[in-house]
């Protein structure tokens, strides 16, 4: 027998001793899994010390192949070498994430290296719950840049049994309890972060009646924000239980807005002759004016329309003042926005005995009515900065993310409308969406 082979028998008797045998699993399998098993650390990795419940320690890792960047369609192995100090029970496995830069999950990659999947073996061959102290094992994972990448990727790699995650001690790791140290460079433009735009079409007066329908031949062609998505991570989010996409048109004398709330259970809830109630604490729509265009807060309008068509419309001076200390008044709640609108429900309003689809809001609005704006009506080419969402208990989707940088107040997040002038026989733009997980005050 040469050395070669009997080292090679040796690392396989090791490794059945060290996990007992896999299901089904043969010495030639075993012979395969010996590479990844070794008594020292190997030397060509980035040094790391994430440390799981004091029991597994992620020591280092390497990537493949090296570079500066991983442009879509890349083939990656990233190799994680553990540290097993202590025996685990049975049961524990590995688990990895891809992530996107605003922590959003792109791929699960659990079964994608040989510790995590051969064929003839049932479940992972070689999971943490098999591992020995002392021992190092690499772990190898392999995967393909996602054809839209964020401008960062991270692989997040953890432990767990059934619903439990073993949890880091210290640094390296993430709230989910999974190692955050890999990171990858993509070179994609982070297109979540860019500010929505929307071209407003002027129409001519009269073309729309409010009723809540959106049924004239106005809407059919007016700008429209696309769906709205999660305010934090800027992607649509099908756990939030509410969506919904705003439409945009202008006349000389009114701004009209059109948005389709969709919505299983329609909540109203405020007595019919309400004056300003707080509808974010409950379900409607709203909408963020700030008319200058430059995102600074400055001057700044708040409009909110819920199911039993009641508003709530104010005007600040700044971000989120004034506000009474969080307490209210919210805003100069004196203001009004003189506005008309109409709702239809789509499903009964405070009624579960029936599956609700949503409601529709349909309003316009007197350019008058924005007394602190440079220029109202705005000319045609004029950029005004305006959010739109739909809420629901103080929480809600948008057309443009917040993205973490307050709450859904934050102008300088707020997307850019242009005014086009008839003249301009434009065609309207499509916004891509955004919007939820931030709260509104």
């Amino acid at each position: 027998m040469t050395v070669a082979a009997r080292s090679l028998a040796v690392a396989v008797l090791i490794l059945s001793g060290c996990i007992g045998d896999p299901p089904g699993a043969s010495n030639d399998q075993l012979a395969r899994l010996a590479p990844y098993v070794s008594t020292a650390a190997p030397e060509d990795v980035t040094k790391v010390d994430v440390d799981y419940g004091g029991k597994i320690h992620l020591v280092g890792y390497s990537v493949s192949p090296k570079q500066a960047q991983y442009p879509p369609d890349t083939q990656v192995k990233v190799t994680l070498v553990w540290r097993c100090d202590a025996k685990l029970d049975d049961g524990w496995l590995l688990f990895t994430h891809l992530l996107g830069q605003g922590g959003q999950k792109l791929d699960n990659l659990d079964d994608a290296g040989p510790l995590r999947k051969m064929q003839g073996v049932a479940g992972q061959p070689l999971p943490p719950g098999r591992w020995e102290p002392g021992k190092f094992y690499k772990d190898e994972i392999s995967f393909r840049v996602p054809a839209e990448p964020t401008p960062m990727l991270t692989i997040a790699a953890g432990i767990y049994k059934a619903s439990t995650r073993m949890p880091i001690r210290g640094a390296g790791g993430d709230s989910e309890n999974r190692t955050a140290v890999v990171k990858l460079t993509t070179g994609a433009k982070d297109t979540l972060r860019a500010i929505k735009e929307l071209e407003a079409k002027k129409v001519a007066t009269g073309a729309i009646s409010i009723d809540g329908k959106l049924d004239e031949a106005a809407w059919a062609d007016a700008a429209r924000t696309g769906p709205f998505v999660d305010v934090g991570s800027g992607r649509e989010n099908p756990a939030i239980p509410i969506h919904g996409e705003a439409r945009l048109v202008w006349d000389d004398a009114f701004l009209y807005v059109g948005i389709e709330a969709g919505d299983t259970k329609v909540r109203g809830g405020w007595p019919s002759d309400a004056k300003d109630p707080h509808l974010w604490e409950k379900d409607t729509v709203e909408l963020m004016v700030d008319p200058d265009g430059d995102g600074d807060n400055k001057d700044y309008y708040e409009i909110q329309i819920n199911p039993q068509n009641l508003v709530f419309d104010t005007q600040y001076d700044d971000y989120n003042a004034p506000n009474g200390g969080g307490k209210g008044p919210f805003g100069h709640e004196e203001w009004s926005a003189k506005l008309t609108s109409a709702v239809v429900v789509h499903g009964t309003i405070d009624d579960d005995s029936d599956k609700d689809e949503g409601y529709t809001v349909e309003a316009k609005i007197p350019w008058s009515s924005f007394t602190k704006a440079k220029q109202s009506p705005p000319r045609g080419g004029d950029v005004w900065r305006m959010n739109f969402y739909v809420m629901q208990d103080n929480g809600g989707v948008a057309w443009s993310p917040i993205l973490g940088q307050g709450n859904f107040h934050r102008a300088s997040r707020f997307g850019r409308v242009k005014w086009l002038a008839a003249s301009d026989g434009g065609s309207p733009a499509t916004s891509a969406s955004a919007g939820a997980s931030a709260s509104h005050r």
